[in-house]
């Protein structure tokens, strides 16, 4: 066990932009992969000799303590904090300082998806002697995103907002590394925004702020269209994590699920336990949770379907998310977007995108 560095784990967000399924359950606890997404940050950093790990809760908080209780189960240490009024990133940090007692923290954000090497940025931190150090990955196109340049030696030099003219491809990937000092000084019981107040005031400061830079795997998992990739990316071994071990491949069927003859299941397809696939029904890079039903002939792509939902025979389901125990009636079509809220009946055929029947 380390006793030098300890794990914080934000999880306090409501999900919204993934509703309706974040009505049943926090995000982090949402099936991905076959486990609850947290799972497989939990055994990243269980992977880098850490297990000495606090969860900043806030919305829905006992279902984690109710899930992973004290951690034995994964032979680690965990801890919770609530929030009762919403802190942002820096003020849930400071939340949970009184179960800190390591030199050193690593924060997570627990929407990310990460695929960087935990002990990397640990090392990176302590061989660069920084106050705080920031994991910084490299995008195609940090348009969409604030930017964070670094000089020579890795120092960062500032925090930049969305702009269509960024000077770096290097944005904030959600994982730090703090001295349990500089947590000691972000003011309490406020909310406090890491990115917008705590780092540039110690760039004022003239403190130490150094990134770690890779092109690791990263994807934010707070909408439906990056769940699904983030999902089928782990299904296929392209976002690596501890927790699946060596089960990779284009689809991944739970214990006790059912899948019938001609059904054909690729773009990695995850069917949970209990579920039932129907005869030559079609799931291309579809994420379906336990105990849903896909009759005969129904094509489900890049789709979420939640728990004991009922998708018709001949249904086409594309980009879409479907809510615990819907029910989508035959010959319907829903696509680009559609969300349909937990326990909606919608009748045979009675949603088209197309005039033929």
């Amino acid at each position: 066990m380390t006793t030098d560095v300890q794990a914080v784990i934000l999880v306090g967000g409501k999900g919204t932009r993934l509703r309706p399924l974040t009505l049943s359950a926090p995000k982090p606890m949402l099936p991905t992969a076959g486990k609850p997404f947290l799972t497989h940050l939990l055994s990243r950093i269980k992977a880098a000799g850490i297990d000495d790990v606090v969860l900043g809760t806030s919305f829905r908080a006992e279902v984690f303590e109710e899930y992973y209780g004290n951690g034995e189960s994964l032979g680690m240490n965990l801890r919770y904090v609530t929030e009762v009024e919403p802190l942002g990133t820096g003020g849930g940090i400071r939340n949970v300082l009184g179960e800190l007692t390591a030199p050193d923290i690593l924060v997570f954000n627990g929407d990310v998806l990460g695929g960087t090497d935990v002990g990397d940025v640990l090392d990176t931190h302590r061989e660069s002697g920084a106050d705080v150090t920031i994991h910084l990955v490299r995008v195609g196109d940090p348009r969409a995103f604030g930017c964070v340049p670094t000089d020579k030696d890795g120092r960062v030099t500032a925090f930049l907002e969305k702009t269509q003219d960024p000077p770096t491809d290097q944005i904030n990937a959600g994982t730090y590394v703090f001295r349990r000092e500089v947590i000691e000084g972000i003011p309490a019981g406020r909310p406090v925004s890491v990115e917008r107040e705590v780092f540039p005031e110690l760039l004022a400061r003239g403190r130490h702020v150094q990134g770690h830079v890779d092109q690791s795997y990263w994807r934010d998992m707070g909408t439906p269209e990056d769940f699904v990739r983030g999902s089928a990316d782990l299904v296929r071994g392209i976002a690596p994590s501890p927790a699946l071990g060596d089960r990779h491949g284009e689809f991944l069927v739970q214990d006790g699920a059912t899948v019938s003859p001609g059904a054909l299941l690729i773009g990695g397809t995850v069917v949970g336990a209990g579920a039932k696939v129907g005869r030559r029904a079609r799931l291309d890079g579809a994420v379906v949770f336990d105990d849903a039903v896909i009759d005969d002939g129904a094509v489900v792509e890049r789709s979420i379907i939640g728990r004991g939902a009922r998708i018709g025979r001949r249904a086409l389901v594309r980009d879409t998310v479907i809510g615990d125990n819907a029910r989508i009636g035959a010959d319907c079509e829903l696509l680009r977007g559609a969300r349909v809220w937990p326990g909606i009946e919608i009748p045979d055929g009675g949603i088209r995108f197309s005039t033929d029947v």
